[in-house]
């Protein structure tokens, strides 16, 4: 067909202009298909087109229009208006992100024959949004996905370090035990070395992980804690430190008869806190290992030989060595005294209105109490200088009698009462070395150990005292 004139020319610019728009579409590419569809299922922001064309020549109503038809088949804003002035895009309306706002920005933007972008769009922010705590949430499932690998890997590392640790404490008992022989010690030794061997499994899962300087915190802080808990707990930890110096000194055994802290009882047990004593008198008494390995100790039992003492005052009209014959005799002849190391029958001093002696003996404390035999003793030794006329006289005093003092005259060679008993003569009575007063000679110790073994143990703990079986990890 033959175009000529004016009028063809204008018909092949229409004709173009219709191929250059078929060849560009004026909707975006990024836009969804339907007009309410959500841009939350999308993986990036949206993006506006590069150009949006109307036609060669555009006018600003023309771009109004096709801007807002644009927004609203978009569904991401409400109450959206578009205002052109000689190319000047005014936006104006709500939205619920600023991805969108900024995507609605770019598409003005690009298209053609806008000048400039007014973009007055507000972001609605909703008291009740929960994507940004979505969104966070989801962040956090997919770090864990993603340190699945790290974790399973850190659990089989501490598993094989806490399997090694078992083994070397089961394996270093047995050979503890033949070179060390306080219980308490063995354990606290192989306890720390096991440690150890953890805590070195441990600083692995830590250098792997890339937590290079936690993992020296972790062995550095190792330390410091331990510091930290001694000073926090000064009293448990002496307690436990001076039980241990204890159980491998052993100055006293279970069944030791002892003296501590002003105490005297046999010894029953000793755990990781407290020394157990029983006194004579059958009381439990608990002493903190603490002020036991700190104070003095009396052990009687160490040596069973013990050595006993007593005064006696004697009149000054008799014979010293007459006195100390008498006395070192009764000595001689007692069956609990010992006579290697021999006894003593010392001058002590001069009173008032006596001499004093002292009389000095051994006995076996093992098999004796001191008690009764040095009972038994002071008893003997009275008979035997009332038998030989040694007068014992007490401190010289003055008495005064105002009424004067009466006097009965006795008759030595009258005979006994029909109804008494006639007593025999000092001489010939005969003194034994034990009574039904005293209980005989023998020690307590015995007595005592039966009291404690009926008595309710004031602690379920381990003596350190007495040796332990095998563990149960042997």
């Amino acid at each position: 067909m033959a175009i000529t004139g004016q009028r063809g020319f204008i018909q092949l610019c229409w004709m173009l202009a219709a191929c250059v728009a078929a060849c560009h579409p004026v909707v975006a590419q990024d836009l969804p298909s339907t007009a309410a569809a959500e841009p939350a299922a999308e993986s990036t922001a949206p993006r506006a087109p590069a150009t949006v064309e109307v036609k060669p020549v555009a006018r600003d109503e023309e771009i109004r229009q096709r801007l807002e038809r644009i927004l609203r088949a978009t569904g991401w804003f409400q109450a959206s208006e578009v205002e052109v002035e000689e190319g000047v895009v005014f936006l104006n309306g709500r939205t619920r992100s600023q991805e969108y706002k900024t995507w609605a920005g770019n598409l003005a933007q690009s298209t053609r024959d806008v000048v400039a972008v007014v973009n007055r769009l507000e972001v609605a922010k909703s008291v009740w949004d929960l994507e940004p705590a979505l969104a966070g949430l989801d962040e956090l499932w997919s770090g864990f996905i993603y340190s699945l690998p790290f974790l399973g890997f850190g659990l089989t590392i501490l598993f094989l370090a806490y399997a090694a640790a078992k083994l070397v404490t089961r394996g270093l008992r047995p050979i503890l035990r033949r070179r060390i022989g306080v219980a308490l010690l063995r354990e606290v030794i192989v306890r720390a070395v096991g440690a150890v061997v953890f805590l070195l499994g441990l600083y692995i899962v830590l250098r792997v992980a890339g937590l290079t300087r936690l993992a020296v915190t972790v062995l550095g802080g190792t330390g410091l804690a331990g510091l930290v808990i001694g000073i926090a707990f000064r009293d448990i930890t002496e307690n436990f430190l001076a039980s241990i110096l204890l159980s491998v000194q052993q100055p006293f055994r279970a069944g030791d008869l002892v003296e501590m802290n002003g105490v005297l009882g046999m010894v029953q047990q000793l755990n990781v806190r407290t020394t157990i004593l029983m006194t004579l008198n059958g009381n439990h008494v608990q002493i903190p290992n603490s002020t036991v390995y700190k104070s003095t100790i009396r052990n009687y039992t160490s040596n069973p030989n013990r050595r006993e003492d007593f005064t006696v005052g004697i009149g000054y009209d008799v014979q010293i060595p007459q006195a100390q014959e008498i006395a070192l005799q009764v000595l001689a002849e007692h069956p609990a005294v010992l006579q290697d190391p021999e006894p003593w029958v010392l001058v002590d001093g001069l009173g008032a209105g006596t001499v004093i002696l002292r009389v000095y003996f051994w006995l076996d404390g093992s098999q004796h109490s001191w008690l009764k035999v040095k009972s038994s003793v002071i008893r003997m030794v009275k008979r035997a200088f009332q038998s030989h006329g040694v007068s014992l006289p007490d401190e010289a005093r003055e008495v005064l009698f105002p009424e004067g003092v009466p006097v009965q005259i006795v008759d030595e060679r009258r005979p006994p009462h029909a109804g008494g008993t006639a007593k025999a003569p000092v001489s010939e009575q005969v003194e034994q070395p034990s009574v039904a007063a005293e209980g005989g000679l023998h020690s307590e110790a015995q007595q005592i150990e039966e009291q404690a073994r009926r008595a309710r143990p004031p602690e379920e703990s381990q003596d350190l005292l007495r040796p332990a079986g095998p563990t149960a990890g042997d």
